[in-house]
């Protein structure tokens, strides 16, 4: 792993991209300081934080729809199955070398609470909090970025899917709100949820009776649900879009909140994908 992290390291800096990337998150953090909090004099860094949340729109898929996409397309990936390590120390060595073109202008952002609380008096607490956050929020997409440039080829198309992932996840939380409330509309997206589950572990597995076994396993249990308690499931899938969305998560520590249950979710979500990742290549690495 720790060969394959350094590669990757010093792939992102010793050519232009992890300078680009600090480089554009940096420019964001600056023009909306000196926005928010010098100009509109207001001591909040963690209101800067909430606002530049949406450069992850950009800085993700671009980071990551090289990472594996490019090792396909190049045949690459070949030497790494033929290498003496687990795939999934090729999935963490490359996930962490993100994660450190991510951590450099966390790292620079560290500084300006510092440099605030000399015109004013700054909560360090909610500060740290939500840039700590900010980090895991970054780190959470990254790892959706790197499970999608897995089953790729194609560093544009990993790009362009990864986007919409995270558009997705950006606007979900708002995209509940026009979710029927119905109990059927519910049962009907919960079950196109399974479904696609299913496909997804088709895709990764191949085996056809194990995706068959688990769609109907899945779908059988929300109609029983369903035929005992059809009440329950009222506004459910909206409560559920709204639970998912990994933004709002983060706006919690933005209002001071250290909300625990959110570190989990994020760490969860990381591992999740992490994992589908190399069940990605263990895929490939099988069939040819």
């Amino acid at each position: 792993m720790t060969a394959i992290f350094r590669r990757e390291v010093a792939s992102y800096f010793k050519g232009m991209l992890g300078y680009l990337i600090a480089a554009f998150v940096l420019v964001f953090a600056g023009i909306y300081t000196m926005a928010y909090n010098l100009s509109g004099v207001y001591a909040n860094f963690e209101y800067t934080l909430s606002a530049i949340a949406f450069i992850y729109l950009i800085a993700v898929p671009i980071l990551s729809m090289r990472s594996l996409a490019e090792e396909r397309r190049q045949k690459t990936d070949q030497l790494l199955y033929a290498l003496p390590i687990r795939l999934s120390d090729v999935v963490l060595g490359k996930y962490l070398a993100m994660l450190v073109v991510l951590a450099v202008p966390t790292l620079i952002m560290a500084l300006y609470p510092l440099i605030l609380s000399q015109f004013g008096t700054v909560s360090f607490a909610t500060a740290y909090g939500a840039l700590f956050a900010f980090f895991l929020l970054g780190a959470c997409l990254l790892s959706v970025g790197l499970f999608i440039s897995s089953v790729t080829e194609n560093q544009v198309a990993a790009a362009v899917i990864t986007l919409i992932a995270v558009l997705l996840l950006y606007f979900m939380s708002g995209l509940s709100d026009f979710v029927s409330t119905e109990a059927s509309a519910s049962l009907l997206a919960l079950c196109l949820l399974v479904l696609l589950f299913a496909v997804v572990l088709w895709l990764l597995s191949r085996n056809p009776i194990v995706a068959l076994l688990t769609a109907a396993i899945g779908i059988g249990a929300l109609l029983v649900c369903y035929g005992a308690d059809s009440a329950a499931f009222e506004g459910l899938f909206g409560q559920i879009m709204v639970q998912l969305s990994v933004f709002d998560r983060f706006y919690t520590f933005v209002d001071g909140v250290f909300d625990l249950t959110a570190v989990v979710y994020y760490l969860s979500m990381i591992a999740v994908f992490l994992f589908l990742s190399v069940q990605s290549l263990e895929k490939r690495r099988w069939s040819e």
